[in-house]
This record gives C-alpha cells, structure tokens and sequence, in this order.
C-alpha cells in the first residue's frame, strides 16, 4: 500500500504533517511525498526539515518553507522553545505512575542504536524525559510522553533499559507487534511571527 502525507495546517513559512510509519523524515521518505502532496495544490514545493521522527514512528511533523523560517525554527529549538509530546505503548506497566527519566545515551551511528552509558565520554549526552500513565490493560500501559531533550531513540531506550521496552520494537526487545507503538501527538512552538501555534491528533 502506497504511503501518503496528511496535511494538517499550511502557510507560506512553513506546514505540518502527520508522518506515516514506515517513511523516512528526510529526502528517501516524507519530503518527496509532502512536495507531491503540495504540488497537487499547487503550492512551491521548497522544504526544509525542522526537526526528525524515526522511521517506524509516526506522527505531527513540522516542515519549513523558507530559509528565514527554517533559520528561526532552528534557533527556536535550541533555546528550547518547540515542545513534542508523544504516545507509546509499554510492554509493562513503571512502578511510579509518572515520573522523569534520566540517562546518559550514546548512539553508534554505524548500528543505528542507541545505548545507555554509565559515565560521560566523548559521543555520550544527556537525556530527559516526563512521562505519565494514561491507561492499563493485560499487563501493558499506554504512556504520555514530554521530551525535555530530543536525542535519537531516547523514548524507546530509556523505557527498554527499565524492563519497559515499546510493544513492535524489536530493535530494543520490545514484543513483536504490527507497528512500533510510539506517534508524535502533540507539537507547540512559536511561529516567526510570534503567533503561538498548537497541533493535536
């Protein structure tokens, strides 16, 4: 079945999607799908990736369309301005209902995986993340997820490394599902005008 991009809100600076799984953020997977989608409207199809979702995760993403704009989502990420709150399931249920996760994680890029490190070293950064127990059921729960850091597979690793691996990740001992069970929900940020924007699904 062919892969295709929902359009949730377009505007001159910028557009947000909801990725499927399955698809790249980058040039081999959503990019070439949303120009098409904007081509149809016929709309320029100039993007610039914002920030990334893993492959098998699905879910709000946000594209620029100008360099300005792409300019001013970079620095707003950086100062800690774009908030991401996502939804995954736990094969398991945490003993604190909620509760922050810290870990220092190292990725190797040459496996693609990312490991939880004892001590700091080259490569090795720090990660945070709240999460809170929505609902339970035949030994699972589902989980709503706030990133206080963004580094690669943090959700799926730091679950994994507390006996609490995402149900469909395989990569990270999680039981065999259809789909790696974690969506990107929620996304806040301010846009280049100053406007608040809020998207939900």
């Amino acid at each position: 079945m062919e892969k295709t991009i929902e359009i949730v809100h377009l505007e001159r600076g910028f557009v947000v999607i909801v990725k499927p799984c399955g698809v790249s953020s980058g040039e081999d997977g959503a990019m070439p799908l949303l120009r098409q989608a904007l081509a149809a409207r016929g709309e320029p199809d100039e993007l610039y990736p914002v920030h990334r979702l893993d492959r098998e995760t699905d879910g709000l993403m946000l594209f620029a369309r100008t360099k300005q704009a792409a300019a001013f989502f970079s620095e707003e990420i950086h100062a800690g301005g774009f908030e991401k709150i996502y939804e995954a399931r736990l094969s398991g249920v945490p003993k604190e209902k909620e509760g922050t996760l810290r870990d220092l994680l190292f990725h190797d890029r040459q496996k693609n995986k990312t490991y939880v490190a004892d001590k700091q070293r080259r490569g090795v950064k720090e990660a945070a993340l709240y999460y809170t127990v929505t609902e339970e059921s035949a030994g699972c729960c589902t989980v709503r997820v706030r990133l206080e850091t963004g580094r690669t597979h943090q959700i799926r690793v730091q679950f994994a490394s507390r006996g609490l691996p995402l149900v469909g990740d395989r990569k990270y001992g999680g039981p065999k599902a259809d789909r790696l069970y974690l969506t990107a929900r929620e996304l806040r940020f301010t846009a280049p005008d100053g406007r608040m924007m809020e998207f939900k699904i």
